[in-house]
């Protein structure tokens, strides 16, 4: 069994996913249980999805919940697009967050070509 702690793309995640509930607390009262929501919950399913395939038995289960979690990477990738196109954050905020995505994504992708 792996230590997700131990993994740096998790640490990065977890980060990520800090960044993005201090930044989401500015969203208007009314994205309560829309925006607010949903990108906090694709933002924390990265690190989640993360340790999840650490528990795993075997490598192709862990390459799973890394997909999983590339697919909210994309999803918490989009959200900060909507969250900068109704100005709900600045453009330096968004640039800042969105690199720390794309980050976990290409770390992502690089651990996932070596459990192949």
């Amino acid at each position: 069994m792996r230590d997700f702690r131990k993994y740096n793309i998790w640490k990065l995640s977890h980060s990520l996913t800090l960044d993005i509930y201090t930044v989401s607390k500015n969203f208007p009262k009314a994205e309560v249980y829309g925006l607010t929501s949903q990108i906090r919950r694709a933002a924390s399913s990265i690190p989640t999805n993360i340790a999840e395939g650490c528990g795993r038995d075997s490598d192709a289960e862990f390459n799973r919940f890394l997909t999983i979690a590339m697919g909210s990477a994309s999803e918490t990738e989009y959200l900060l697009i909507l969250s900068k196109d109704l100005q709900y954050i600045d453009n330096t905020s968004y640039e800042d967050l969105n690199s720390k995505v794309n980050i976990c994504k290409q770390k992502m992708y690089s651990l996932k070509q070596k459990l192949k």
